[in-house]
């Protein structure tokens, strides 16, 4: 049956393969592709509006068709004819879709025509899906590949040299990443070779780059105040102070360990019975063993530490150990002092360089005693911890200077766990706390040195200070000891100290003894740790015909005067650590003027005891009887002040 609203010509059979339809004639063995333009030549002989009519009216009527024989299917009819009349239509709708996607597109009546009847085509694919077509019936035409699209059609071959093209840059893309793979893994073992080879060069330059990678590879494990305080200190060191040496240690492993995530634990039935087996037979741990490792776990320190060394001039250094502490966000440090040469041993200078008050009041009251971090309180009330002064000698001191140079701040007024490390606060506080750790470092060094000599009765006394004194003094340093605070405190000429709060138990306290004759003078010394930026302070009792200090005698409150008042005349040259020595050394001067000048009591015979050998102007001045005690060099007498 042929349907009577399909135009013959498009019913006409198809010509077998490599028979030309229309145009010129071709040979039998002409190539797809000549076919292919054929086509197109013919297609544009064509009207492009009754094409598009034609195509239009091809698939409503295959449309039809479909319906009928999937109708017709469904009820398990086979319709062959219905069937090759579908079939039939295929070789003019080629045609006529070849047609459709270049002249039509490349008219405007035909643009106008596809833009008013867009889903034209594919309306049947939608309505029909090509499938349900039975094997047994499927016929092989001669189609001609085409993308809709003018210009943009490219032929099956050319499709398939496009892919070889493809494939080609591929592979060669893909040998190019091989050689770049084998280049780059070669390339780290020729670079440590080369970095080994050069660490001669590098110490002789002082140029150690081999340990500094190393150490910046190492810091990337640090937490965030540590590493604040290493990338600070490390630059600071570059940039203004080369005898400053910043280094890691500790275990990298562990803190790797920190962060990784904990495996889970997938126990069988019989690991779980073996659990219940061994805590039955185990003692349950008691209140205090259970207190106790949590208080180990709130005081737990990272694996990892930042030490700096301050290298002085004469070649001492101030080793610092920074560690921090995970679960209370702050951080601590330990002191230990290494001198270039060994140190008389003195008794009375066993505190100067001990590491629980070598850095004590490094800033004014800072005494690192107490936690700056506000939230640890809290934290401390949880586990039964008091303060955190009782752990110190073993976690090291929380100074508030540590904890900026790692970057980090407590507002007292809104406590927080959590408080982020800055670095421009690690950087405002670098320079300056550099310089108070090396001049504490000095200082104390010279003091101990000092200390030495003092001992043995001897007030040393530099060149440049000679003209403070007389060339002689009779008077001298006897003893030198150092005391505790409750000792101190006890005494009863120092509560006026006490009370002025000069004297706190962070300081360090000592004992001078100076004799001439009958007399003896004591003086009890407060050392600050500040010295000798800030100065020691003397208090006085002079036993000798009684017993005198500065309650009862205006001289003796005179002599105080002299060393606690006037204490800037005995600096000495910068950054004057001599300070201490200077003032023994103008006690034992006032003293011999104090006695020489002490009217002779005629109910006793003999000669005077302190003949006057110093030139005074005036004995004595004024209501109060005050004795010359101020030295004019270089005329060599004394005057009042």
């Amino acid at each position: 049956r042929t349907p009577s609203n399909v135009p013959p010509k498009l019913l006409d059979p198809p010509a077998p393969l490599g028979t030309p339809r229309q145009g010129p004639a071709q040979p039998m063995d002409t190539p797809q592709d000549a076919r292919y333009y054929s086509e197109e030549s013919e297609v544009d002989l064509r009207d492009p509006i009754k094409d598009y009519e034609l195509y239009r009216e091809t698939c409503q009527e295959l449309q039809r068709l479909m319906a009928e024989i999937q109708e017709l299917k469904s009820r398990g009819i086979k319709e062959n004819v219905r069937r090759a009349s579908w079939c039939l239509h295929f070789p003019g709708f080629s045609l006529l879709n070849l047609g459709s996607g270049q002249s039509l597109l490349g008219s405007s009546e035909g643009s106008w025509l596809l833009a008013a009847e867009p889903g034209v085509g594919a309306d049947l694919l939608r309505e029909e899906p090509v499938p349900f077509v039975e094997h047994s019936t499927r016929m092989s035409f001669p189609f001609s590949l085409a993308v809709v699209g003018g210009s943009d059609r490219i032929p099956s071959p050319r499709l398939a040299e496009k892919y070889k093209e493809c494939l080609t840059s591929k592979e060669k893309i893909l040998k190019e990443i091989e050689v770049k793979k084998e280049y780059l893994s070669s390339l780290q073992p020729r670079l440590n070779s080369i970095m080994q080879a050069s660490l001669p060069v590098q110490e002789y330059l002082f140029m150690p780059f081999d340990q500094a990678h190393k150490q910046y590879e190492t810091a990337r494990h640090l937490p965030p105040p540590l590493y604040v305080l290493f990338v600070q200190a490390s630059a600071y060191g570059q940039a203004c102070d080369k005898k400053l040496v910043v280094a890691i240690e500790g275990s990298v492993e562990e803190a790797k360990a920190l962060y990784k995530p904990p495996e889970d634990s997938q126990d069988d039935e019989s690991d779980s019975d073996a659990e219940e087996e061994q805590t039955t037979k185990r003692r349950r741990p008691t209140l205090g063993v259970q207190l106790d490792d949590k208080r180990k776990e709130m005081l737990k320190r990272h694996p990892l530490s930042v030490t700096l060394d301050l290298k002085c001039k004469d070649e001492n250094v101030l080793h610092l150990t920074f560690h921090y502490l995970m679960n209370l966000n702050v951080m601590t440090v330990k002191a230990k002092v290494t001198t270039a040469m060994e140190m008389t041993t003195a008794i009375s200078a066993g505190d100067l360089l001990s590491p629980d008050s070598l850095l004590n009041c490094l800033y004014p009251g800072d005494h690192g005693r107490k936690t700056p971090n506000p939230a640890n309180q809290f934290q401390f009330d949880k586990v039964g911890i008091l303060t955190l002064s009782d752990y110190v000698t073993e976690l090291g001191h929380p100074y508030v200077w540590v904890q900026k140079l790692g970057g980090l701040h407590f507002p007292k007024e809104q406590p927080q766990h959590t408080v982020a490390a800055d670095n421009s606060l690690s950087a405002s506080h670098m320079e300056l706390t550099v310089k108070l750790l090396r001049s504490r470092l000095q200082s104390r060094l010279a003091l101990h040195k000092q200390f030495a000599s003092l001992e043995h009765g001897v007030v040393p006394v530099s060149s440049e200070c000679q003209q403070l004194f007389p060339t002689k003094i009779v008077s001298r340093l006897v003893k030198w000891t150092a005391i505790p605070y409750e000792d101190y405190a006890e005494l009863p000429y120092t509560k006026d100290v006490i009370e002025a709060g000069l004297a706190e138990d962070t300081h360090l306290y000592y004992m001078a003894l100076i004799e001439r004759g009958t007399a003896k003078l004591q003086a009890a010394v407060v050392l600050n740790p500040g010295y000798s930026t800030l100065p020691p302070v003397f208090s006085l009792c002079l036993n000798w015909k009684g017993e005198r200090n500065s309650s009862n005698d205006d001289n003796i409150r005179a002599m105080e005067s002299e060393v606690n008042v006037y204490y800037k005349e005995l600096w000495g040259p910068k950054p004057g650590y001599q300070l201490l020595t200077n003032q023994l050394q103008r006690l034992c001067m006032v003293l011999d003027v104090y006695l020489e000048t002490e009217p002779h009591d005629p109910s006793v015979e003999g000669p005077k005891e302190f003949p006057q050998e110093k030139m005074c102007l005036r004995l004595v001045r004024g209501p109060l009887r005050l004795k010359p005690f101020k030295f004019n060099y270089p005329q060599g007498f004394f005057s009042h002040r």
